[in-house]
């Protein structure tokens, strides 16, 4: 019997490219290409399973001397898929943006131009540390700082109750973990299905026959009837992760399953009851998205009978030697090597790093560190160049610039500016430069409103409140 190859998905904007890595690599891999963002999503969303790998090239479409459709996609992969490995092989390839897609979720990044078979190594090597342990493991999750324990103790009281839970938490925090772990295995339903589906991964136009079904003829292609996944989870765990990209013409059916169980497969007009639990997940605001009119209210209350919150590791305090302990030792046993440890002041480093992926940009540190310094004691220097920003003991320069300003510094900026300025609004100036300031914060952020509130030192309903003061001008 053959063994399925594993699905490699390669982005790239030059399809000369494309087509000679898909031929180096198709005796290993099954090889999709795609040459841009809204293309792979598209292609992505067609596909039954998941792809395991993909190689990304930063400067895509419509913007390729820029690197920001190519760290767009990573986010938007990492969304859909949270297991995906991401290679990073771009010609725009000095140390900031290498970080940055790291931090976003990228195992690695390789300059342009580069051997196939040294990135057919690499794949290979991504591919051993696939099956590294995660925090669930280790008994769910990894922490004893304040915030993970009053996530545990909400958890214990909300496990075995039959109420919808919302994990809200930023990308990468480890909310599938906290649903399949303490929400389902550790309650009376852990004999039962636990089913998970991502909102976001799957083509809009196909989430409602995935959720409820369908009868035979129901629609082009459905040449027999299928059940779906309410059908399928009985009386276990539904998860339904990113919730707030449910298109809104769906949202009164999950609502109508929440209410008495009842839902309908797609062409039947017979009801079927479901007594499955509803999980669901998101790192949007869906407060905000009710304002906006991108979520029903009625279908929130409903989700957000119990809602937890999942703590950015920022927020763990130490806990973030407890997670380096658990990684660098599960990714050594993975590859039978000796574990790294931290030379003195690379762990200060380590513990003054806000870590803006989260968990997942912590093990994806764990594991490059492996690979290269097994058995080592990894410098500060070494340390510095995973994380990202130029100096990890400090802002980055432009910022020292803004907060470090003296006084006299500031009075006589603004002096020049008022000196070739025949007549100025301070008004408009200070929102001028706050606005500039919000959106290069959204831009880096890759959309995530969380991360461009942390960015700019301010709450996110504070930034929520500044941007819709723009729209009502």
């Amino acid at each position: 019997m053959s063994v399925a190859k594993p699905l490699l998905l390669i982005v790239d904007d030059d399809s000369l490219i494309s087509e000679s890595l898909s031929f180096a690599f198709a005796q290993e891999y099954d090889v999709l290409t795609s040459h841009s963002r809204s293309h792979a999503r598209n292609l992505l969303r067609q596909l039954r399973n998941p792809p395991r790998l993909a190689l990304v090239d930063l400067g895509l479409p419509p913007l390729p001397h820029r690197p920001d459709e190519g760290f767009a996609l990573i986010g938007d992969l990492l969304a859909s898929y949270p297991d995906l490995k991401i290679v990073v092989l771009s010609g725009q390839s000095d140390d900031e943006n290498a970080r940055h897609a790291r931090t976003l979720g990228a195992v690695e990044f390789v300059a342009k131009p580069c051997d196939p078979s040294r990135l057919a190594e690499l794949f290979r090597q991504v591919l051993r540390f696939d099956s590294a342990p995660t925090g669930e493991s280790a008994g769910g999750l990894i922490g004893e700082s304040l915030p993970m324990q009053r996530l545990r103790l909400q958890l214990g009281q909300y496990a075995n109750l039959a109420y919808p839970v919302l994990i809200e938490g930023e990308s990468g925090s480890g909310k599938d973990i906290v649903a399949s772990h303490y929400l389902h295995r550790l309650t009376e339903r852990r004999a039962k299905p636990f089913l998970a589906l991502n909102c976001a991964a799957i083509s809009p136009s196909l989430l409602e026959p995935t959720l409820f079904g369908y009868a035979k003829g129901a629609f082009t292609g459905a040449q027999a009837a299928k059940a779906g996944y309410f059908e399928d989870a009985d009386s276990g765990t539904l998860f339904l992760d990113e919730i707030g990209e449910l298109p809104l013409d769906l949202q009164p059916k999950l609502l109508r399953v929440l209410e008495n169980g009842e839902y309908q497969r797609v062409g039947e007009t017979q009801t079927r009851i479901s007594t499955a639990r509803i999980i669901t997940a998101t790192n949007r605001d869906l407060r905000q998205e009710m304002k906006t009119g991108r979520f029903r209210p009625d279908l929130y209350h409903r989700l957000s009978v119990f809602t937890v919150s999942v703590p950015p590791v920022r927020e763990t305090g130490l806990d973030r030697l407890l997670l380096l302990e658990h990684f660098r030792r599960n990714c050594a046993a993975t590859v039978r090597a000796e574990p790294f440890t931290l030379a003195p002041d690379a762990q200060s480093l380590w513990l003054d790093y806000t870590f803006p992926g989260n968990v997942r940009e912590l093990r994806n540190i764990a594991i490059r560190l492996t690979a290269r310094y097994a058995g080592q004691a990894v410098t500060a220097e070494q340390l510095r160049a995973e994380l990202d920003y130029p100096d990890s003991t400090a802002p980055p320069a432009a910022a020292i610039a803004l907060d470090a300003a003296q006084p006299e510094e500031v009075r006589q900026a603004a002096r020049q500016h008022l000196e070739r300025s025949a007549h100025l609004n301070l008004d408009a100036t200070l929102e001028l430069w706050q606005k500039g300031y919000i959106e290069a914060a959204v831009e880096l952020s890759g959309g995530n409103m969380s991360e461009a509130a942390r960015r700019l030192g301010i709450n996110r309903t504070t930034l929520y409140n500044r941007m819709e003061g723009w729209s009502r001008q």
